[in-house]
């Protein structure tokens, strides 16, 4: 399960440190988090 492209713009554009940014820490942990919460979701579902 892949984020949708305009949620995975919203959280680089909320956590990136600088205009060009996509692999700071902070980026990679939000969108990590995400795709967690949707799979945690899917799961519950899915059993």
């Amino acid at each position: 399960m892949r984020l949708p492209q305009e949620r995975k713009r919203e959280l680089i554009e909320t956590y990136k440190l600088h205009d060009h940014d996509t692999g700071s820490p902070e980026v990679q942990i939000a969108l990590l988090t995400e795709r967690i919460k949707n799979l945690t979701e899917h799961f519950k579902v899915h059993k």
